[in-house]
């Protein structure tokens, strides 16, 4: 469904084929309001900036972000602090997402260690017992 670059256009499968994402996928972020496609009829038609706008929602999951985040960040741009804003609020947001993934390794870590320690334990023992 495209045309000249300045008016490309995108159905909701090709934007669902490109991202690999289903079209429920799509079409749960436009019922959520993070995405706007034109309709006409009973067909959606998606233009660039509703393709670059779920591009961001997609990396905002990967990233670790909730909805309600990704729409503070993308919105943002709309807004009167415009990009620069939105890169502040998106570098704050990676700073805290950053200092949550590492606790989670400290603790995927410490209990890696307890389960070595555990293992090595059950081990010895079973050969104190004569099992292994």
């Amino acid at each position: 469904m495209s045309h000249d670059n300045s008016t490309k256009e995108y159905s909701i499968s090709d934007l669902a084929e490109e991202f690999d994402v289903t079209t429920r996928t799509i079409r749960f972020y436009e019922d959520k309001g993070m995405i706007h496609p034109e309709r006409r009829g009973q067909t959606r038609v998606f233009l660039a900036r509703d393709r670059v706008r779920l591009k961001l929602i997609l990396r905002g999951k990967r990233l670790g972000f909730t909805l309600k985040e990704i729409c503070e960040i993308i919105d943002m741009y709309d807004d009167v602090a415009g990009e620069k804003g939105q890169l502040n609020l998106l570098l704050e947001k990676i700073k805290i997402r950053r200092t949550e993934l590492e606790e989670k390794r400290r603790d995927l870590d410490a209990a890696e260690q307890e389960l070595i320690e555990v293992e090595g334990r059950i081990s010895a023992r079973m050969k104190e017992l004569g099992l292994s």
